[in-house]
């Protein structure tokens, strides 16, 4: 252990986070969660003769660490997740069990719906959450907002069982509620994995006062249990100024800063895609990174107006329609997918936007490589034209730009199979 590291471990708080582990290079090779730093990131250096070849491996490599606090072991759950997504950090490929990975499915097409974990995405017409990098931590993050969102965890049978007395089903075979009421707890639910948890609770509060307005002190109390249970747990990541700044995580906002020339480091990123079949079924997706971090309660997807195989038109007018929301807080920074056409074709619009000042865009022209291991190139305006930029695919800013790209084609083509299928079932 160099001396900067054990100096750096005398400041590990005693609070939940996210660590990441990097080598000499600055490279980050893993990435953990613990439900307090400094225990779990000083036991890699403690008691070499415990560890298993591959973790005394994966010591040997560690240079440095960083870390996130957050405010409970069930924050770092999620972050830890979504790190793992942007960065892929070798070492977390290595010591992973498969097994251990998993998503939480709910079949919100069905009438009375079940919650379950299962390792893989079966494609059907389920609602996957995930994946995770930890089943056990999120069965027991399941286990505790089952308390608050009561839910099925097998098909429904219609028989009173013991999890109907403990309050952890809905009770819809005991008449305590109804199917459609139920489907909204597990909005709610839904709501609360994918990281819409302030809004949720603002929404909450709001339809609580709105049922003990018109009487219905019944359901009042219900969503009132639901309030209280949320902010006990007080679920939400909260990133300072100072973890902002100096984090591992963020130096990708940092570099962008720099070469872009921006005024301050992106804290809110929207990213672009659209997606169609030979100008059927077009679709535009709006996917938005908070602090580095993927906001999905922020996320938007349009049905284009006019059909068309035409993507820098259908930009266009994605972009026109996103700007007449002024209440969705404008970005500091756009990514498209596309090359200078793309991004030519928005520049008017985003021109005396926010604050009288053009929000700045950018272009990631994957030039027809759509792999996941396309080359980073960045199309930039400039005020001699653009400038094509290739980014080391190692770099914190490749990683950012990638995830976003790669998070706004997933939610693109998503919608477009969705419309798509919708058709076809039409047309049968």
């Amino acid at each position: 252990m160099n001396d900067a590291l054990k100096q750096k471990l005398k400041t590990l708080p005693s609070a939940p986070g996210v660590y990441f582990h990097k080598n000499k290079a600055g490279e980050i090779i893993y990435v953990g969660k613990a439900a307090v730093l400094k225990n779990r990131v000083r036991q890699y250096f403690q008691n070499p003769k415990d560890r298993d070849p591959k973790t005394a491996a994966l010591v040997e490599e560690i240079y440095m660490t960083d870390w996130i606090v957050v405010d409970t072991e069930m924050d770092a759950l999620f972050l830890e997740s979504e790190m793992i997504k942007r960065y892929m950090p070798k070492w977390n490929i290595l010591l992973r069990d498969d097994k251990n990975v998993c998503f939480v499915r709910i079949n919100t097409k069905a009438e009375v719906p079940d919650v379950s974990m299962t390792r893989n995405n079966l494609g059907d017409d389920a609602r996957y959450i995930g994946p995770f990098y930890a089943k056990n931590t999120i069965a027991t993050a399941l286990r505790i907002l089952r308390k608050i969102f009561p839910f099925y965890d097998k098909p429904y049978s219609g028989k009173k069982t013991l999890d109907t007395d403990l309050g952890l089903t809905p009770g819809i075979e005991i008449g305590k509620m109804t199917p459609k009421d139920y489907h909204k707890i597990l909005n709610n639910l839904i709501r609360y994995l994918e990281g819409d948890r302030q809004k949720l609770l603002k929404d909450l509060e709001h339809e609580m006062k709105e049922e003990a307005k018109k009487g219905n002190y019944e359901r009042a109390a219900e969503l009132r249990n639901e309030l209280f249970g949320l902010k006990g747990l007080k679920k939400r990541i909260v990133f300072s100024d100072k973890e902002f700044l100096d984090i591992s995580s963020d130096q990708a906002l940092l570099q962008l800063q720099k070469m872009l020339h921006l005024p301050e480091p992106p804290r809110r990123i929207e990213g672009y895609d659209i997606s169609h079949q030979s100008g059927q079924d077009v679709v535009a997706s709006m996917v938005v990174f908070t602090n580095g971090v993927s906001d999905r309660s922020e996320y938007r997807k349009f049905k284009l107006k006019k059909q068309q195989n035409n993507d820098t038109a259908s930009l266009q007018e994605v972009i026109t329609r996103r700007l007449k929301h002024p209440s969705w807080k404008y970005p500091d920074l756009i990514i498209l997918d596309g090359g200078e056409l793309q991004v030519a074709s928005v520049l008017p619009l985003l021109q005396a936007v926010k604050d009288s000042a053009t929000i700045p865009v950018i272009g990631r022209d994957k030039s027809g490589d759509h792999s996941k291991s396309a080359i980073v190139k960045i199309v930039v305006p400039t005020s001699q034209g653009f400038q094509t930029i290739e980014l080391s695919k190692d770099s914190h800013i490749s990683r950012l730009i990638a995830r976003i790209d790669e998070e706004a084609h997933r939610f693109a083509i998503t919608y477009h199979t969705l419309l798509k299928r919708k058709r076809q079932l039409g047309n049968n």
